[in-house]
């Protein structure tokens, strides 16, 4: 009796040990053991951009699986050698391993992956193969799809690209994972002792959550003329460390473009772009990985840069929207080449200095001891309560994947130094985003605006579109204020240092940047930057430029370098938004807007460069040597043609044989003022007759000319019949 109450016991204390310390983990063994998951991945959502063109999309591909455990024969040699002959095949198809692909052939569990994402082809030949050797069960042919990109480099910054699970890496793919993703699904069913499915047995089905569509703010025409500008700009001017665009609209702070240079192909993001690959396989494991990833990093919201002058235009707004000083107030600020700040003497970029100036003056001459003295009186604490309004403490919240803040001095750490020098725009980095979301809020009348990168959240199941709405922030500043910062900006671009950035038949306004690196990061170069605005009255785009460390002829300088690229891309993306220019810029041909092309060969570069420009011609110069002694050995166009004001005059210097050719577009069915912008961006001059639209011209399209080639076109009224 006694042993039979000690082994009752202990079956007791047995039984409730399985019961309630294992139970949960025997009760999910068994669940393992009886039932058979199948997952149904989700389809993941495409991205599209903001006129319906697709810029990521699901390709339809298949994976390979195989069930170890079904693939037997009566005996274990004719098993042994049914296995060795279907590893061998699959080797072979899809360029395996033999070990590794025997190894999962051989495998206990009950699927093995033999690979992912197969093209069709190969996936017919295997359907061949197992035809003829009568294989129905043990090899699985599962639709899966792999992701594609059909415009390959474009935007691949900002869209990035995904894994071989379809997860997404980098760019908008990571940043939104969760809504493109979608939810699995799974069908459940049982299996018997012998591991084998049971015939009939009762299924469950979960159907899978597709991921939802994201129509993002891109515009791929205006994507696609950044992104061309960018490359030549980077290129031309030697940037080593590449180039930035961003296109916004400061109404809604949607983002109509924003394009890095050098870029990568989505489609092959682990291969290394041009610049990267000379170098790429002498690195290390590490130092490819780190290099790769500095590859696919987003320059607009991954980096920050220390603006320049591009920031005058923030100390300006502070400045009115404070009452310390006005636009246009006689002898407010003194330039005499350099300011002294607590015994240092920080200098201005100009070589000769500029005199007494007003603000407007001081802002077109991006004076730098105007601005030193402007933010003295201004005072930090204002200032910083200013750059706080204006967003620049903060990220924009954008959704735009690693995007990173941006780094100021504490308030009770800046000295009367760091005072002068942040005023105009060094010693402090903002990410480009922030930069441009804040002349935005100027351009807005003062309202500042959430940056927008997605519109529109399509469920792919219901059909159901969610819009994601445009955020007002704050209003920093008074309408007021905003107009007459606008005014100055327009100034910069008429009668200051901005002026390559105009655009015939169009209001802009801009502003140069050039900031110089520390001692300490003396390598990272210069940085030259344009901020522009257009048109003035109601502005619907601001465009920012940075260039990287330019080490091309035309200097460093965000004026000479940026200015000129930003003119030919708004020359492009203003007509394409619908901007209306001038009615007809062919009145604009009469005797006071011409200019008769003077001869200036066998003057000095510098000289002639100085006549042009008080002529009012922007000049291109091809030169080996001191521009002081070197002397003009050619000019295009030649002495005695009549242009339009800030028409381009390309001067070469002696011993200069550097002559490029432009391709001339086709300028037929464009009006006066779109003709005149066209041959601008290629740096080709006009000669018009008549009015209307464009109907001849005398070098055709495509033929290829030098730059300052004057192209001669017949304008005629087109009659409309009304019926």
């Amino acid at each position: 009796m006694v042993i039979t109450i000690f082994v009752f016991v202990i079956l007791v204390v047995r039984i409730g040990f399985i019961q309630f310390v294992q139970g949960n983990f025997l009760r999910e063994k068994a669940y393992q053991q009886q039932t058979i998951n199948q997952i149904i991945s989700p389809k993941r959502g495409n991205i599209y951009d903001a006129t319906g063109k697709a810029l990521a999309i699901g390709a339809q591909v298949d994976t390979i699986t195989i069930n170890p455990t079904k693939l037997v024969k009566s005996n274990e040699t004719d098993t042994k050698d049914y296995k060795e002959k279907i590893t061998k095949k699959l080797t072979e198809i899809f360029s395996l391993d033999y070990e590794d692909t025997l190894k999962k052939v051989n495998s206990d569990a009950q699927v093995e992956t033999i690979i992912k994402k197969v093209e069709q082809e190969k996936v017919d030949v295997l359907k061949q193969w197992m035809e003829e050797n009568k294989i129905a069960v043990g090899i699985n042919i599962d639709e899966d799809t792999k992701r594609y990109y059909p415009y390959s480099t474009v935007a691949s910054s900002v869209i990035g690209f995904c894994g071989n699970d379809n997860q997404g890496l980098s760019g908008i793919e990571a940043k939104w994972e969760s809504v493109l993703t979608g939810t699995p699904g799974k069908i459940v069913s049982s299996k018997g002792s012998d591991q084998q499915e049971i015939p009939n047995a009762e299924e469950t089905y979960i159907s899978a959550e597709n991921g939802s569509d994201l129509t993002l703010s891109i515009d791929l025409n205006i994507q696609s003329i950044v992104e061309k500008y960018l490359k030549q700009a980077v290129d031309e001017n030697e940037c080593r460390r590449g180039g930035n665009v961003i296109a916004m609209n400061p109404k809604t702070g949607d983002i109509l473009a924003m394009a890095s240079y050098p870029d990568y192909d989505l489609n092959n993001p682990f291969t290394p772009n041009s610049v990267l690959a000379p170098t790429y396989d002498s690195l290390s494991a590490e130092d490819k990985s780190k290099a790769l990833s500095k590859m696919w990093v987003n320059k607009s919201v991954g980096e920050t840069y220390e603006p320049g002058s591009t920031f005058k235009v923030i100390t300006s707004a502070v400045a009115l929207e404070e009452n310390i000083t006005s636009t246009d107030k006689a002898g407010d600020f003194y330039c005499q080449g350099y300011e002294e700040v607590s015994g240092i003497k920080i200098s201005c970029w100009a070589k000769n200095p500029h005199g007494v100036q007003t603000l407007r003056r001081s802002l077109c001459n991006s004076c730098n001891p105007a601005f030193m003295q402007l933010g003295k009186r201004i005072g930090t604490s204002t200032l910083y309560k200013y750059y706080d309004a204006f967003g620049l403490f903060d990220t924009t919240n954008s959704g735009l994947y690693g995007e990173q803040n941006s780094i100021f001095q504490k308030l009770d750490k800046v000295g009367p130094v760091e005072l002068a020098t942040m005023s105009f725009g060094q010693r402090l980095n903002v990410t480009p985003l922030q930069m441009i979301t804040a002349i935005s809020c100027v351009a807005n009348d003062g309202m500042l605006m959430k940056p927008r990168i997605v519109k529109e959240i399509t469920n792919t199941d219901t059909k159901t579109t969610t819009e994601n709405p445009t955020s007002q922030v704050r209003q920093v500043i008074s309408k007021q204020t905003a107009e007459q910062v606008k005014s100055m900006m327009e100034t910069v671009v008429t009668d200051g240092s901005g002026r390559h950035a105009a655009v015939s038949g169009y209001s802009i306004g801009g502003k140069t940047g050039t900031s110089e690196p520390t001692e300490a990061n003396a390598e990272e170069g210069y940085v030259a930057s344009y901020v522009a605005i257009s048109p003035i009255e109601d502005t619907q785009l601001v465009l920012l430029l940075t260039l990287y460390d330019p080490k091309g002829k035309n200097g460093h300088q965000g004026g000479q370098v940026a200015g000129p690229v930003v003119s030919q891309m708004l020359s492009e993306i203003l007509p394409y938004l619908g901007v209306p220019a001038d009615e007809d810029a062919s009145s604009n041909l009469n005797a006071d807007n011409l200019v008769v092309v003077p001869d200036i060969r066998n003057k000095t570069v510098a000289e002639a460069e100085k006549l042009l420009k008080q002529a009012g011609f922007r000049t291109k110069v091809y030169v080996e040597g001191d521009p002081t002694t070197v002397l003009v050995a050619d000019q295009t166009p030649k002495p005695g043609n009549s242009l339009l004001k800030d028409s381009i005059i390309v001067l070469y210097g002696q011993g200069s044989s550097i002559s490029t050719s432009v391709t001339v577009p086709d300028l037929r069915n464009m009006n006066a003022s779109e003709a005149i912008n066209s041959l601008k961006s290629k740096n080709l001059n006009i000669s018009m007759e008549g009015s209307g639209i464009v109907t001849t011209q005398d070098y055709a399209k495509d033929e290829q000319v030098q730059e300052g080639t004057v192209i001669k076109v017949t304008l005629k009224q087109i009659l409309t019949q009304v019926h």
